[in-house]
Order: structure tokens, then sequence, then C-alpha cells
């Protein structure tokens, strides 16, 4: 059946270029409680996820199951608006016939979810950005902003498969690449000039590049008996727009501070989040002149499983915890976490679901009073302004992720008024 298209109603009236210029890509003020987001990786359902096996690369799904989740994903946005969320992000992934994340152009699905809401915000975590043309990634986001009324934001990363990214024309310094140093300071440029591409044309009536990667516009191009000199993005963004990225490594977090973009903190030790929270703000205040307020500029992931009971939820979130390590401790993503000796854990750790929760605080688990107050001491710890909750695992049946966004809106996020 084909779903009742929403009439577009704007976040607010549409402002005048110069209005829009002179706030560019700058971070919306936070003006009330903590804002609270939903992301999900967005991946078919598996009745067999957890610890054993199948191996992640023995997975396999047909495409109308990779659809069916696709169209979940889309009934997930739908409700995380209609509960009163204040954003909904999406992400990039390529190629991944194991099912596990299977949204490609989070953009064009974001299109979509904009027809279908009216209220909640559209982000992308993330556009992987030296996967894209930059002018293309412009274009596309500049399509979503307007169209949704402003409720478009700008998500930014350099990635983590090299499956994904050397077929689309890049490289990934991942731990199992054997030219890893190489093949990240070649992704590392992309990224650097590409959103330099991205932000002027973005924030300026006309704009022209030249740098050791891109060249727009490369020069000789005739146009109507002349050259063409500058470029014009079309259509450029008729509201301001935020800027995140997710910090994963020293330099993005000197980088993103420098930029004036906001930071996105995701699956480290809570001490790591702590310090590198503090280490944020301390640059963005030497690079801008200005005292950043607690949490400004910078977002919390949290991964949350609610039920009755902490042991109901254990019991809930124990194959879906497993089965996300399964998947990504290979590529390196326990270098958030602490090792026994205090200092980062080393690339490769799966980690025990305990592990996750008690040491790490990096999985929120329990009652819908326990997952509360454990919101609320990063909230107090921090100064949290922007939260973003991952409330599904790997291979959730989209009836429990359904019922965690019930649970997390009616139960948990009241009580942190």
């Amino acid at each position: 059946m084909v779903p009742t298209l929403l009439a577009i109603v704007p976040a607010g009236p549409i402002p005048d270029d110069a209005a829009v210029e002179a706030v560019g890509g700058a971070t919306v003020p936070y003006s009330g409680p903590m804002r609270t987001g939903i992301f999900l990786f967005g991946g078919v359902e598996m009745p067999d996820a957890g610890a054993g096996a199948p191996a992640p690369t023995d997975r396999r799904y047909d495409n109308r199951e990779v659809w069916r989740a696709t169209e979940q994903i889309l009934d997930m946005g739908v409700l995380s608006d209609r509960l009163g969320f204040d954003s909904f992000w999406l992400t990039e992934h390529h190629f991944q016939y194991e099912g596990y994340e299977v949204i490609p152009n989070g953009l064009l699905i974001g299109s979509i979810l904009a027809e279908r809401t009216e209220q909640i915000r559209i982000g992308m975590a993330f556009n992987i950005v030296p996967q894209w043309h930059p002018l293309k990634l412009a274009e596309d986001f500049a399509t979503l902003h307007n169209i949704s009324g402003g409720r478009g934001i700008l998500g930014v990363g350099r990635g983590t498969v090299p499956r994904e990214a050397e077929p689309l024309g890049t490289k990934i310094g991942s731990i199992d690449n054997p030219d890893q140093v190489a093949a990240d300071d070649v992704n590392r440029k992309m990224f650097d000039e590409a959103m330099e591409v991205i932000r002027l044309a973005l924030d300026n009536e006309s704009f022209s590049f030249h740098g050791d990667i891109y060249d727009f516009p490369p020069p000789g191009i005739p146009d109507r008996g002349g050259f063409v000199e500058e470029l014009t993005l079309v259509p450029r963004p008729l509201y301001p727009y935020d800027v995140w990225q997710a910090i994963t490594s020293p330099p993005s977090l000197e980088q993103v501070p420098k930029a004036g973009w906001g930071g996105v903190f995701w699956n480290c030790h809570h001490e790591f989040i702590k310090m590198r929270w503090e280490k944020f703000a301390d640059t963005y205040e030497q690079t801008h002149g200005r005292a950043l307020e607690r949490g400004e500029k910078r977002m919390l992931v949290l991964n949350t499983c609610i039920e009755d009971t902490r042991e109901q939820a254990i019991e809930s979130v124990r194959n879906g915890h497993d089965e996300f390590w399964k998947f990504l401790g290979p590529y390196g993503w326990s270098k958030g976490y602490m090792g026994d000796d205090g200092k980062p854990a080393p690339p490769g750790l799966i980690p025990t679901l305990e592990d996750s929760m008690d040491r790490q605080r990096t999985w929120i688990v329990g009652s819908p009073d326990e997952v509360a107050e454990s919101i609320a001491w990063y909230r107090d710890e921090l100064g949290v302004e922007d939260l973003m909750v991952f409330p599904a695992m790997p291979g959730d049946p989209y009836s429990k992720v359904e019922t965690q966004l019930h649970r997390l809106a009616e139960e948990v996020l009241p009580q942190l008024d």
C-alpha cells in the first residue's frame, strides 16, 4: 500500500539569504531540557543473534528481507516523531549482505521520512564523506534540509569498512589493513578537503576550490563564450543547519572543535568520555575565544535496554550486545574501552555484556528507574544537552524496537524533566 504523504510543515519562517549565510553551519543554540534523539543501525531481524555461530560473514539476506528492514526503519522514524523525540538518526553503509546496516543513502531515506513526519529532526550518523562526491553530498543534504522545513542535520564521518570504502574511491585505515597508516592518511586528506568544499558550497552564493584532491571548477570549462571560474550549488540551505562529527581519534578531537562543529561521543569508558568532553571544550575556547557551556556542542550516545527488572533487561539485551561486538570488534571498535591497565583496550577486544554495563558504562540496562538514573548520572556529570539513544541491538525484531521506544519516551524520559 502506498502511504499518504504529509504536507511539509516548516520548522519556522524561511529566513532571508543574509540570515542563513550569517549563521552558516553553526549549531542551533540550546534552549530547553535535554534533547533526545534515536539512532538505529537499520538491519534485518536475526533470530539467531548472539555470541556463537553464525559468523557475520556467513550471514546473507535476500533483497526482500533487506527492503523489509528499510520499510521498518521508516516506521520507527515515524513512531519516534509521534512519541516526541527530538531527532532520528540514520546511517550510511554499502554492500552489507550480512544485513546489519542496510541503508546506503540516509539522505534519500531521510527525505522520505521528512514527508511522513512533522517535527522530528533527521540526522545522519554518519555520511561517510570520502565515499561521496562532495558536491553531490552538499546538494542532497540541502534538498533534505529544505524539503523538511529545516529539520536536516549534517552528520559526517570518515568510515570504518574497507569493503565499502575502496569500491567507492577512498581508503580506510582499519586494523586489518596492512597499509593502515597510508590508507588513513589518504582518507583524512580526502575528508578534510571534501568538508571544505561542502561548507563553501552550502554557505556561499558562489565558490571555487583548488586543492590537492578536489578542483572545482576544473580549469578550461567553456561556457557561452567564456570559461567557468566559480560554481553555485543548487539548491542551497534555506535554514541554518548543524554539523556533527564522530569523535573517534585524537585528530578528530582536535579538528572538530577547531572547525566549530558538534562532536559525537560514543562507545567509550565513562572516564575517557569525560576527559575528551573537557578537552573538546578547551580546544574550542582556545580556537574561538569563547567558553562553551558544560554540554554545548557535544552529544553523548548511550546504548539502552529497558525491561521490568535488571535481570530481565540483561537477558533481553545479551544476544544483541554479543552480536554487536561479533560484528564490529574486528574493526577496532574496542579502542574506546578501558583495559585492565587503565589505558585504551587493545583493538579487537570482544567485551562481555557485564564489562560494557558495569565497568565501561556504555550499555545502560535495567528497569525504567535504573535506566533513568544512569542517564541522569551522565547528564549531571557532563552537563549533557544532546543525548542520542541506541535502543536496538543488531538482529532485534522491530516489535521489540517499538516497545523500547515507547518505554523510553513514556517511562524513562519523564523522570529526567
